[in-house]
């Protein structure tokens, strides 16, 4: 949302100087959990269109509750195991060279982090239970994520940056943690990663049109040697608008 703008900013900044230096061209990022018919995780990586896929979301977090995962109709995370067989579909799309991101947010939820060591436990939290730590309980079985993606759309933004600089601190030379961030900002503003719905239902505002992207916008942006792509939401709607489609060939 518009009035988170200044402080995503800032923790877009961040995320520029932790990743300086490594983009090295564009691709399509999507967000896929959030609607059943959006059909499967490897079906959505053997499109062959997207370089980066946004498991939605983990929903609630932070300040001492216990964290819940929402995928919509996909599976239901409270029930054992239920979401456990996207391991091996998880495990396919890395295969592919495709970078699986956990999101974590969203517009529905509950999820603060209270302080500096609320922070750093989340940040050990998604680490055991996503990324590459252990833990006995794993909702996505036993594959690790390549990094958390930050959809904050509720509530303070008090110490996310903190989260952020923690997560980055777990990457290591032959593993790195990828951070990901969809900026509650309105356009026009001075984007470098461009997070777009990919149908005009898809959002209350923001909707382009792919050839006013790839005409107008694209040229622009892929000017910078830090820019890194088309974030799209969501699965359901680029395979109802067929958005990735027309757009594919310029990002």
């Amino acid at each position: 949302m518009a009035n988170n703008s200044n402080a995503f900013l800032s923790l877009i900044l961040l995320f520029l100087v932790l990743f300086v230096g490594t983009s090295h061209g564009g691709g399509i990022a999507i967000y896929w959990g959030q609607n059943g018919n959006e059909g499967t995780l490897s079906e959505a990586c053997a499109t062959g269109k997207y370089s980066h896929v946004n498991i939605a979301f983990l929903n609630k977090f932070g300040s001492g509750q216990t964290p819940e995962m929402n995928l919509a109709g996909h599976c239901n995370p409270s029930i054992l195991n239920s979401c456990t067989k996207f391991s091996a579909e998880i495990k396919g799309c890395q295969s592919k060279g495709i970078k699986v991101l956990l999101s974590i947010g969203g517009g529905i939820g509950n999820y603060s982090l209270s302080s500096i060591q609320d922070a750093r436990n989340v940040s050990k939290f998604l680490w055991n239970t996503f990324l590459g730590g252990k833990s006995p309980s794993r909702p996505l079985g036993d594959a690790v994520l390549d990094g958390i993606d930050f959809d904050i759309e509720l509530g303070s933004t008090a110490n996310w940056d903190h989260l952020a600089r923690f997560l980055k601190a777990y990457s290591r030379r032959e593993r790195e943690v990828y951070l990901g961030a969809a900026p509650q900002c309105p356009i026009p503003d001075r984007k470098i990663f461009m997070g777009l719905p990919a149908a005009p239902a898809a959002a209350g505002s923001g909707y382009i049109p792919p050839d006013v992207l790839t005409s107008q916008i694209l040229p622009v942006i892929e000017k910078s040697p830090k820019y890194g792509g088309v974030m799209l939401w969501s699965r359901f709607f680029d395979v109802k608008n067929g958005y990735s489609d027309s757009i594919v060939g310029s990002v």
